[in-house]
């Protein structure tokens, strides 16, 4: 019997992430690899990826990577899997398009050329596994799912899906494949959990194009579209309507040209005419209503663009009277507030916002039905629901129990644990290291909680900083203490709590001057110590304590 484990390193139990390791033998597959954007919380983050330790542990087990699409929740954070492990990735034409630009833009990764171009046709052949693929909806061209077949059954990870019986050519499923995989025998099943709460009817691309062109056509003044750079149908629907509405489109930011013209090169995004899209240059000659401009924000994030164009801090565009802001993002729950307080900046700039949701509900990942109906093809052994927070995870084990799977054969898991077949039967044994990597900035990994928590105190309560200068030899006090305060108190209004502050930072300084042995350590921490208490007394307030405590050099004679 063979062994095999299933470890999703992340993607479990939050939003984004994605990442899953089979282990079949003495191979190892990995599913994805995918970031996730930082909760409100990780203050200055710039993104999250999964912790690699395990598999630069297990690096010259690993067989390849497998991606299932081009978003960045499943492509974003190989570049820092590159830069530790020399492995070889597999992906359909666009998304290994979309890796390179990843992966070339790192510093550390740009020289990384081992990408390998599969379909829906692809076999691979390993040692102690057959690798194939099967086409999937979703909201960019070439999604895939990945299928490991082992002695045992096959190890099915679907990526992001829906079902959209009226889908393009380029975005259908291929539902035969999905019945032959469920006919050949399917060991464990990894499913996409995202809309697992939701039963909402979710409406076809065609309807979603049709929702576009109404909402753009009869606007009068300028319209700024907000979208993610890497969903290229929606690009696709509001270059259509755009071009049917008489616009030119302005496309703002590199990452949103660069996706463009790879999806263009490539034949997965079409323009309607040669001269649809003009330059932020050109822009400045046209009228108003002959406008649309495509948003996508940096990385993808269009809604704090739109902040920055409504609050005039945007490079080209500023949001004026007149103009309509179209949203067509679906944000998560965690987005919400930002979302609020987006369309509340836009209309104090004097903008209006229409969201795609006004009208109808849109998802690029399948609702209760589709995934019950993926159960139903698969016939897995074992379910393993992934990509959501518990709530989604724990509603979709739910459907499968609705479509008869036991809730023995049900694994919620989260990101480190270890399933393994044991003596027949697909067990919980263990866990690995697999917690959040920050990244921000140049900085991989070295932000940790402790960075965090002075962030935020700081963010609450702000910094108190205390500067004298000391002479050890002559025991006493050089310069009295200087304080500077930031996002604490007003000093101007504060003499009282300064003046008390001063005299206690001296009151330390003297003491620390008179012991037999002086440390610069001790001296700073009492400083904090004691300011701590006093300000918390006077102001219920914790501020970061700074002491920069100088010595006066000794002239020589």
């Amino acid at each position: 019997m063979s062994q095999i484990k299933i470890v999703p390193l992340g993607g479990v139990r939050e939003n984004g992430k994605s990442i899953y390791v089979v282990e079949v033998e003495d191979e190892i597959f990995i599913m994805d690899c995918g970031l996730k954007y930082p909760e409100y919380e990780q203050l200055g983050i710039d993104m999250v990826i999964p912790d690699f330790s395990y598999l630069v542990e297990n690096k010259d087990k690993i067989a390849g990577v497998f991606l299932s699409h081009g978003h960045a929740d499943a492509i974003g954070a190989l570049p820092y899997l590159l830069e530790q492990i020399d492995v070889p990735v597999f992906g359909t034409e666009l998304t290994i398009e979309l890796a390179k630009l990843n992966v070339n833009n790192y510093p550390n990764t740009k020289d990384y050329t081992d990408f390998h171009v599969v379909n829906e046709f692809t076999e691979i052949e390993f040692e102690k596994a057959v690798i194939s693929f099967f086409r999937t909806t979703h909201t960019i061209p070439d999604s895939i799912g990945v299928a490991v077949k082992t002695d045992e059954g096959t190890i099915v990870y679907t990526g992001d899906f829906k079902f959209d019986q009226s889908a393009s050519k380029e975005y259908q499923t291929d539902f035969s494949r999905l019945a032959d995989i469920g006919k050949e025998g399917v060991l464990a099943l990894l499913s996409d959990s995202t809309n697992a709460e939701s039963n909402a009817l979710i409406a076809s691309e065609n309807q979603t194009a049709d929702e576009i062109y109404e909402t753009l056509r009869y606007w009068d003044g300028r319209i700024i579209v907000a979208s993610v750079a890497s969903n290229i149908q929606r690009i696709q629907q509001i270059l259509n309507a755009a071009h049917k509405s008489f616009r030119q489109v302005v496309l703002t930011g590199k990452d949103l040209e660069q996706i463009v013209k790879t999806a263009i090169r490539l034949g997965k995004l079409s323009l309607p005419s040669d001269d649809l899209i003009i330059t932020e240059k050109e822009m400045k000659k046209k009228n108003p209503d002959e406008l649309l401009i495509l948003e996508t924000g940096r990385m993808g994030e269009p809604l704090k663009s739109l902040q920055k164009m409504a609050s005039r801090r945007h490079r080209s565009v500023n949001i004026t009277e007149g103009d309509l802001v179209y949203i067509t993002t679906t944000p998560s729950s965690a987005m919400e507030t930002t979302m609020a307080k987006t369309e509340d900046m836009v209309y104090r700039a004097g903008g209006t916002v229409k969201t795609i949701l006004d009208n109808i509900h849109v998802s690029g990942h399948g609702n209760q039905n589709d995934l019950k109906l993926m159960i139903n093809l698969m016939k897995p052994k074992y379910f393993v629901p992934v990509q959501g927070e518990y709530r989604v995870l724990a509603a979709h084990a739910d459907l499968a129990h609705e479509v008869g799977m036991s809730y023995k054969d049900i694994f919620i898991t989260g990101c480190g644990d270890t399933l393994e077949l044991e003596k027949g039967r697909l067990r919980m044994t263990g866990s690995v290291d697999a917690d959040n990597v920050l990244i921000d900035g140049l900085g991989v990994g070295d932000i940790g909680n402790i960075v965090l928590r002075d962030r935020k105190v700081l963010s609450d309560d702000g910094i108190f900083i205390v500067a004298v200068t000391i002479s050890r030899r002559k025991k006493k006090i050089i310069s009295s203490p200087r304080i500077t305060s930031r996002g604490f108190v007003y000093l101007k209004a504060s003499n009282d709590l300064i003046a008390e502050s001063t005299q206690i930072v001296e009151k330390v300084v003297l003491d620390n001057l008179d012991k037999q042995e002086f440390d610069w350590g001790i001296l700073k921490q009492e400083i904090r110590d004691d300011l701590s208490k006093y300000l918390y007394a006077q102001t219920k307030r914790k501020p970061v304590i700074l002491p920069v405590i100088m010595e006066a050099s000794q002239k020589k004679k």
